[in-house]
């Protein structure tokens, strides 16, 4: 049952993604009705992380965000349908990149990639980056994810950002997948998206981010320390529907000599930067702030570098 529900899916997804992306756009404005002034989806998360992160704005100018912000959802989810089907060439004329050269130099030194990037734009269309390598094709370009509860959607994802080249590799499995990779001396540049909201037990560390004390995850750093990575940050933008552009920008020319938590300030300022610059592209509807610095204080305490309730500390003592 769970085979034939995965392939009723990607074969209902599959068949839609060889619309065009005219008729696509057509189905994102209707969906934007349903989702935006229909059902309403997490509107009062949408509408409350956009106004504590940007206390400066209107009324006005919240409403606007936000309705831009729906649309833009509504459009992430019809281009990440379509490339199930779309070729390298047609996706690399509508995806930009600048600044890859910065990777394959990087390759040329016999060294490895990281990139970290947020839940910007449409970060599934990054998969095709690795077409634009040119000395080093068989460099694996990886992103990293958190499997899916659902078996079939699960793997419909696995193979929507496979399709272009990329490598998809479960969180839990980075540290094998890298260790395989240098076994074999193959280049990799691994993506990082690095602002999601941790659990309570991963929390180790609070940063500044648009207007509130901020839970980040460190993992990924550490990891980027431990292979002495060089370092970049994705910076992706906009510019007209249907169309991206993706500059890498260095971090980081050697992770291990940074101090700790350096790459992670670094990209936490840079993504702030980012969604700024033009806030309708950031994924709002996640209850990133759920977290807060005042609960961690009151329920948990750091020890040899591991989080634990502050009552199991004491018992331990």
């Amino acid at each position: 049952m769970k085979k034939l529900a995965y392939y009723l899916l990607k074969g209902v997804v599959y068949l839609l993604s060889l619309l065009p992306f005219w008729a696509l756009y057509a189905l994102a404005d209707g969906c934007y009705v349903v989702v935006c002034h229909l059902v309403r989806y997490r509107r009062k998360v949408v509408r409350s992380n956009l106004a504590s992160s940007f206390p400066e704005k209107s009324a006005d100018e919240l409403k606007q965000v936000e309705r831009r912000f729906y649309h833009w959802l509504c459009d992430y989810a019809v281009e990440t349908i379509k490339l199930l089907s779309i070729s390298d060439k047609a996706l690399l004329r509508r995806m930009e990149f600048r600044g890859v050269e910065q990777l394959e130099q990087v390759f040329d030194e016999g060294r490895d990639c990281a990139l970290i990037l947020g839940h910007y734009c449409n970060w599934e269309w990054l998969s095709v980056m690795k077409r634009t390598f040119k000395r080093h094709p068989d460099a694996e370009l990886g992103a990293i994810y958190h499997p899916l509860y659902n078996e079939a959607f699960d793997r419909l994802f696995i193979d929507i950002r496979s399709a272009h080249g990329s490598l998809c590799v479960a969180k839990q499995d980075i540290l094998r997948e890298l260790v395989r990779l240098n076994r074999e001396k193959r280049r990799s540049a691994f993506c990082y998206i690095s602002d999601q909201s941790p659990r309570w037990k991963d929390i180790h560390l609070f940063l500044p981010f648009l207007n509130h004390d901020t839970p980040v995850f460190t993992g990924g750093e550490r990891i980027m320390r431990k292979k002495d990575n060089v370092v970049f940050y994705l910076d992706m933008e906009r510019p007209r529907r249907g169309c991206y552009t993706c500059t890498v920008r260095l971090v980081s020319n050697h992770a291990a000599q940074e101090p700790e938590n350096a790459i992670i300030v670094r990209f936490f300022q840079l993504l702030e930067q980012t969604i700024r610059r033009d806030p309708a592209y950031y994924l709002w509807t996640h209850k990133r702030w759920k977290r807060t610095k005042e609960e961690f204080d009151q329920k948990y305490m750091l020890v040899n570098g591991r989080t634990i309730p502050k009552e199991q500390g004491v018992y331990g003592s």
